[in-house]
């Protein structure tokens, strides 16, 4: 029996080291990714007008993450969006990586609405805050101004993604309740839903630096939502209709969450 108790105990210290100098390579990719298209960067991000360039930029950076890091991601589409269509993107948020993971899998135009806290990282946080939407979530008045902002950027023919729990829920939480400004802001401008499930990405790279690692990172595009009328009460209506998809794409996960309580 202690013989046993070693060997575990080895086992998770070698995993755990492991895991922590794989995330060091992860981190760094983020940074040679970065500085290989830096100067094309900064240039596109200098005048709002040429966002899309610096759009299609950041999908190039986003796939030299995952593909440095190991990841290879796995996309089930049950309907797939127009290249040239705007589109609320909404999906469950679990890690950094899901960032990357929305930029690789949607071609159309985007802009995310994120906390303001992403604007902290070195390099990324400057690009982040410049090009997308920060929000300081504790502030009504920020809230409110960051979708006044982004009905404004709807109107310049640009999509958005938003992950509507508000933040990543604690490890155990599968989905967390939502909050319902992409669904007002989708009845208010009549925007199309697509709902995205991302099963793998907490177990890849959860915030924990002692865990995770490479691998295949699936996702499940829904078929798409569209509001029906302007009424309050639809608000509610794409907003349960989203979590039931979101939901239904994480069954798997839920039961294995479920099976290891």
């Amino acid at each position: 029996m202690p013989n046993s108790k070693f060997y575990f105990c080895s086992v998770n210290i070698i995993s755990a080291a492991l895991s922590s100098i794989w995330k060091v390579w992860y981190y760094t990719t983020i940074l040679i990714a970065i500085l290989m298209l830096f100067p094309l960067l900064v240039i596109t991000s200098a005048n709002p007008a040429w966002y899309k360039s610096f759009f299609y930029l950041s999908r190039v950076w986003a796939w030299t993450v995952l593909l440095l890091s190991g990841f290879i991601p796995k996309t089930t589409w049950l309907q797939k969006p127009d290249r040239d269509g705007i589109y609320i993107i909404c999906a469950n948020h679990t890690s950094m990586i899901d960032i990357m993971m929305t930029l690789a899998l949607f071609p159309n135009c985007f802009l995310f609405i994120g906390k303001k806290e992403l604007a902290k990282f070195p390099l990324f946080g400057y690009f982040y805050k410049k090009t997308n939407l920060l929000v300081d979530r504790k502030s009504m008045r920020s809230r409110k101004t960051v979708f006044d902002r982004a009905a404004v950027k709807i109107d310049e023919g640009y999509g958005l993604c938003i992950f509507p729990e508000g933040g990543v829920p604690d490890t155990d939480v599968v989905l967390a309740p939502f909050k319902t400004g992409a669904f007002r802001l989708a009845v208010n401008k009549q925007i199309t839903i697509i709902p995205v499930s991302f099963l793998d990405n907490k177990k890849h790279l959860p915030f924990d630096f002692t865990k995770g690692g490479p691998g295949v990172l699936r996702a499940v595009v829904h078929p798409f939502i569209e509001p029906k009328g302007a009424e309050e009460h639809e608000v509610e209506i794409l907003m349960e209709k989203c979590r039931e998809a979101i939901l239904s794409g994480l069954g798997s996960v839920s039961q294995n969450l479920e099976l290891s309580k």
